[in-house]
């Protein structure tokens, strides 16, 4: 694993990057920016707004932190975050990976305590965050096949040999596949509430296509970028995330009691819609993957130990972790269900996440 050295204390005002990484020369900022004079004036985000929120909700931490971005071999930049609170560089690391909307910021309630047992990284995906917003194929194959090679780009810059993968929701599946194809990089698997791993019910969709509603919905749903909303609030957009999302001061109270997160999240996805595209391709009609990740579950190499964490008040149905655990009966795969958690387990009850994890790390014995 490479060395790292930190950049920042707990009690520092400003952090800095390394001098080739200077926050002002942020990933693709000329195509980031929006491009229109009259749109940059309605929709309130910039480069510059969104590097000083994700500053303000990463000053929350208490163990010191590096961040950077990570240049892969195609040149896109990936940001990403480093804690160790250990004394140790020679453990496996933890690597988590968001889902749909998210950047590194929302693991704030569980980095302290995860890199006081092991090395964290977490990184923006690409098209997420400050991380490179590109054009992704339109194609659900060709845009699994880029999140994971970009993952393992990644991987190889930052110097990591093998991995404690963790993923939420879209980030889930994105590892899943990236586990099928790289699983020797993989001590454990932790898909989190994971998207995209059932199969459409065909019958009861059949049942609801006579409904105008679920048509029109369903139409609009992969026609129109997931978030596309926001931006159309322009100077309302922050509002209108506090507004649709009012249980986000709750999920961080512990942490932040002054809308660090709402303004942080507001500022990800006020962005250009990069990700945001990507996930819309690799949709069928309303929460379904074009390519469920049901139909791949044995191609994964046996030897892959999985634990798979769902919330019990999540709208993901977490029976789908009992088929997987069928499927794979001579793999090692554990169904963990967080009582009073909804579909952000982290954020939801993170104490009880970060638990669970530090547990799976105690299995490995390096």
């Amino acid at each position: 694993m490479a060395t790292v050295s930190y950049e920042r204390t707990p009690t520092t005002e400003t952090m800095q990057n390394p001098a080739n990484e200077s926050d002002k020369n942020t990933p693709e900022e000329s195509n980031t920016e929006v491009r229109h004079s009259w749109l940059k004036c309605w929709v309130r985000t910039s480069n510059e707004m969104l590097n000083k929120s994700e500053q303000q909700i990463l000053r929350l931490l208490k163990n010191k932190y590096k961040t950077w971005f990570v240049t892969t071999k195609n040149g896109d930049k990936i940001r990403t975050i480093y804690m160790n609170n250990t004394g140790r560089e020679d453990l496996t690391p933890i690597v988590l990976v968001h889902g749909m909307a998210g950047a590194i910021g929302l693991w704030v309630q569980n980095l302290d305590a995860l890199s006081n047992v092991r090395p964290v990284y977490a990184f923006d995906l690409l098209g997420f965050g400050r991380s490179t917003r590109r054009k992704f194929p339109a194609y659900a194959e060709d845009v699994e096949r880029e999140f994971v090679g970009s993952i393992e780009q990644w991987r190889e810059e930052v110097g990591l040999d093998k991995m404690i993968l963790i993923g939420h929701s879209l980030g889930g599946f994105i590892t899943y596949a990236y586990a099928i194809r790289y699983p020797e990089r993989i001590k454990h698997l932790v898909p989190v509430d994971p998207w995209g791993f059932p199969e459409r019910d065909e019958e009861n969709e059949d049942t609801r296509q006579n409904s105008l509603l679920f048509r029109v919905v369903g139409t609009l749903a992969l026609t129109f970028n997931p978030l596309s909303g926001l931006r159309a609030a322009g100077p309302f957009g922050q509002y209108l995330v506090s507004r649709m999302r009012p249980d986000l001061d709750r999920k961080f109270a512990s942490v932040d009691s002054q809308n660090t997160v709402t303004k942080y999240i507001y500022h990800c996805n006020a962005q250009r819609p990069s990700g945001e595209e990507a996930f819309k391709f690799l949709q069928s009609r309303i929460a379904f993957a074009q390519n469920p990740m049901i139909q791949r579950i044995t191609q994964l190499d046996k030897s892959v130990p999985i634990t798979m964490l769902y919330g019990s008040k999540s709208w993901m149905d977490s029976e789908i972790g009992q088929v997987v655990k069928n499927l794979r009966n001579e793999s090692q795969v554990t169904i963990k269900i967080v009582q009073g958690a909804g579909h952000h387990v982290y954020a939801d009850k993170p104490d009880s996440f970060n638990k669970i994890v530090q547990n799976v790390c105690k299995q490995i014995p390096d």
